[in-house]
């Protein structure tokens, strides 16, 4: 019924024609522009790879503020993403994945720092010395980890609540001026009052994203960036890998 409701107020700018340019572009040049010089073999000069990671760093917020836009245009194409495969749609949260996945990718590293073996690439050769990029003895990541998810566990719900609430509501005032007014009830004040909560909503959700992704790059070093970069593009490019759907 709610989707039915925001289809009264759809437009006909797709979203999903930026999104199509925007993962192409991820994993034909951003990805391979970064992938490539965390090679175990050669080292990496940390200004050139400072600016490749600044590169895919401001990729993905073109990305939040595209988002940022089409909801102001169109909520509904968000929210009901019918252009999203059936891989995607579990992890979405408002219109993109949700934010734990941010810190859990994190964790993944960390999880793994004491491993001998290098099959995540958490490792770089430098100087002719095997490195563990995310050696932390302090555990100093972790616990930022730690803080950021408590933070999640505040804010998360609360946007959830939010967005529970304004269906709620605007089913109400659908039922009470039906029964009031019959079929003289002009429902488009109603649905208006829920399509601009539901755009409020939309907005704190991506913004949290977005600071999320921020807080994490401000906390490491320029080769856990890098890393943790090119995970978080696999992640996005993944969904759309041919070979991967058909095995789901």
């Amino acid at each position: 019924m709610i989707k039915a409701l925001f289809n009264r107020f759809k437009n006909s700018r797709p979203f999903k024609d930026f999104y199509n340019d925007w993962i192409n572009t991820l994993k034909s040049t951003l990805l391979p522009l970064i992938s490539n010089p965390l090679s175990f073999s050669s080292s990496s000069d940390p200004l050139i790879l400072a600016t490749q990671i600044d590169l895919l760093h401001t990729h993905f917020n073109s990305y939040f503020s595209a988002l940022d836009r089409a909801s102001n245009a169109d909520v509904s194409q968000l929210l009901f993403p019918e252009w999203r495969n059936s891989l995607e749609r579990p992890f979405l949260w408002f219109g993109d994945f949700h934010p734990y996945i941010f810190t859990n990718l994190l964790r993944s590293f960390l999880d793994n720092d004491d491993s001998d073996e290098n099959d995540d690439g958490q490792k770089m050769e430098l100087l002719g010395k095997s490195w563990n990029v995310w050696k932390n003895p302090d555990n100093s990541l972790g616990h930022f980890v730690d803080q950021v998810e408590c933070g999640l566990r505040l804010m998360v719900p609360s946007i959830v609540a939010r967005a529970r609430d304004a269906q709620a509501s605007v089913i109400e005032k659908l039922a009470i001026g039906w029964k009031e007014n019959g079929e003289n009830f002009e429902v488009g004040e109603a649905v208006q009052e829920l399509v601009d909560e539901m755009t409020s909503v939309f907005l704190d959700a991506n913004r949290l994203r977005r600071s999320v992704l921020s807080d994490i790059m401000g906390a490491l070093n320029v080769y856990q960036a890098a890393f943790f970069l090119e995970g978080l593009a696999q992640f996005y490019v993944g969904f759309s890998d041919p070979k991967l759907f058909p095995q789901f």
